[in-house]
């Protein structure tokens, strides 16, 4: 793979204030990656260091990277409670979570490992703790099972029949780090354009055609990690997928400055095992306050951080894919349950209170939303583990989960392993 040559300049502005090295803009390139979130940054990273030589591109539609779930999530590192043993997500989370903690050390970026307490509060919850301790047990995650009274002398102001403690989660701010991946990235030659959306693709026998409003680049290869728009990227491909992506909007709180110091560790619920969210946690955030949250509605916009979002061909395209009824009426009373605490701020801070009785309504002061990108089949299932896609000369994250953010690192690693295995790169 060797250095292309172009005419066009361009200048790299990044969100953290500095600014990267005048670049050529190429007409032609090696491989071009699509999506500025944590795992579009880590790949590219990965695939420039593996191939130093080559002409590699990040794509990015808005003006900054870590716009969407990326910067808008919990910020926790994950260690891999929930995930079925021998899936990617247990894989990756367990690896990533160490990888994170040594990035971030290396480059002086912010973490702590506060630990993350998983509190039953009834006979139900308590025996799915039970399987959740299994778990832990096979997924080799270290674990302490607390009793009432010893949960109580830990978290004074959490109660609870008993808990897990998981020592080993952390959290740390992953916009920072997706920064410094591309910093570094950018340092090793990559090129960054920001502000740049995707019009169309079109694949050849010998590269893809990018096309973005005015300008067309050309690529050997693309790697699309496109979030929120992975369905349409993939069909731009004219790939034959059986998935869409469903959008699920996560609302927070955060806690009057007061309680910053209510807990000392993560607190969450047991989940249940029915649903595919963890349910309203405490959240100790990195800048020391402290957020309650997410929920889980469905989202009418993909990409609709506001309280009331709307959005025609994204709520149209969604009601007409049949796995979108499927979803609704396989959870239809969680769904409403859903919907009705969105708006009735008492029901809502009634999920924290099972465990944290002392918050009140005056408690509760704003906090940005976050939206998830769910994969979800024709036959109504969702996709929970890692979902790919791809073409002769593309390949797609078509589902990239919680625990994605701490994860990105080796799903980095992994994608580049792919891609070269795929391609055939030298």
């Amino acid at each position: 793979m060797g250095q292309t040559h172009g005419a066009r300049v361009a200048l790299f502005l990044f969100s953290e204030g500095w600014i990267g090295d005048l670049k050529m803009m190429l007409d032609t390139y090696d491989i071009v990656l699509i999506g500025g979130g944590i795992v579009g940054v880590s790949t590219a990273w990965k695939l420039k260091q593996r191939y130093p030589d080559s002409a590699v591109l990040l794509i990015e539609k808005e003006s900054s990277l870590a716009h969407h779930q990326t910067g808008r999530n919990s910020g926790v590192i994950h260690a891999g409670v929930y995930y079925a043993p021998g899936s990617l997500k247990a894989d990756f989370c367990k690896r990533g979570a160490a990888q994170t903690i040594a990035f971030c050390q290396e480059h002086g970026l912010p973490y702590e490992q506060c630990g993350k307490l998983l509190v039953a509060t009834d006979i139900i919850e308590y025996e799915q703790m039970e399987a959740l301790e299994k778990r832990c047990i096979q997924n080799k995650i270290e674990i302490e099972r607390l009793s009432e009274d010893e949960l109580k002398k830990r978290e004074p102001n959490i109660i609870g029949l008993a808990a897990l403690l998981v020592p080993a989660t952390g959290i740390t701010d992953f916009t920072k780090i997706t920064l410094k991946m591309a910093e570094r990235f950018v340092e090793s030659g990559g090129a960054i354009q920001l502000g740049t959306e995707v019009i169309s693709l079109k694949e050849t026998d010998d590269s893809v055609q990018i096309h973005l409003g005015a300008n067309t680049i050309t690529t050997r290869y693309i790697v699309v990690c496109g979030g929120l728009m992975a369905d349409r990227l993939a069909k731009m491909m004219q790939i034959d997928i059986d998935f869409q992506i469903i959008p699920f909007r996560g609302e927070y709180y955060r806690l009057s400055p007061r309680h910053n110091q209510i807990v000392s560790h993560l607190i969450y619920p047991i989940p249940d095992p029915k649903l595919p969210f963890l349910g309203v946690h405490l959240t100790r955030m990195i800048d020391g306050s402290v957020t309650v949250g997410p929920n889980a509605v469905l989202g009418w916009k993909r990409e609709g951080y506001a309280r009331i979002n709307l959005n025609l061909e994204d709520s149209i395209e969604m009601m007409t894919f049949p796995g979108f009824w499927k979803v609704v009426l396989n959870h239809l009373t969680s769904g409403l349950s859903e919907i009705k605490d969105s708006f009735y701020k008492p029901g809502y801070l009634n999920r924290v209170r099972k465990y944290c009785p002392s918050l009140t309504i005056e408690d509760l002061y704003p906090y940005p939303a976050g939206i998830r990108a769910q994969a979800v089949k024709r036959d109504g299932s969702l996709v929970h583990d890692f979902l790919f896609a791809e073409s002769e000369r593309s390949f797609h994250v078509c589902n990239a989960p919680s625990p994605a953010a701490t994860s990105a690192i080796p799903i980095g690693e992994y994608l580049c392993e792919k891609v070269t295995k795929k391609f055939r790169l030298i």
